[in-house]
């Protein structure tokens, strides 16, 4: 019963960890607009709550801004990851570390691919990431 309500708590603070927001700017760079309620990591870093958008500039490259483009806040490498069937929103794999620890973010698919960007991190962080339970947040619009 414990483990119930412990699953459905992460649960319920990981969907409201994340809204995802579909403002493409082009097909081309895979520019999407993400607004985290939360502080997530990313490779090297902890993006407090707030809007960015994410954009894939060359293969194996995400480049991270805010908002209004003002600021750049991380280079990061990634590297190809797949799905079966492509969806039309986007997707976002989210590995959830425990209450002390934002979740981090794991792979991320543009709309209408099958392939999309793993983020590569520590090999530390990896470790602790590849035993976290991950859940895959959809857009909602």
């Amino acid at each position: 019963m414990i483990n119930r309500k412990v699953f459905l708590v992460f649960g319920l603070a990981l969907v409201s960890l994340m809204v995802l927001s579909n403002a493409y700017a082009s097909d081309f760079d895979q520019a999407t607009k993400f607004t985290f309620s939360q502080s997530v990591q990313i490779p090297g870093q902890v993006l407090p709550a707030g809007t960015y958008w994410f954009v894939v500039p060359s293969q194996g490259i995400v480049q991270i801004y805010n908002q209004d483009w003002s600021r750049h806040y991380a280079t990061v490498l990634t590297r190809s990851a797949e799905q079966l069937e492509p969806s039309d929103k986007t997707e976002v794999t989210l590995a959830e570390r425990g209450t002390m620890q934002p979740g981090a973010i794991v792979s991320w698919f543009y709309p209408g691919r099958i392939d999309g960007q793993e983020f590569v991190y520590s090999r530390q962080d990896r470790k602790e990431i590849a035993q976290a339970k991950q859940r895959t947040v959809v857009s909602g619009d």
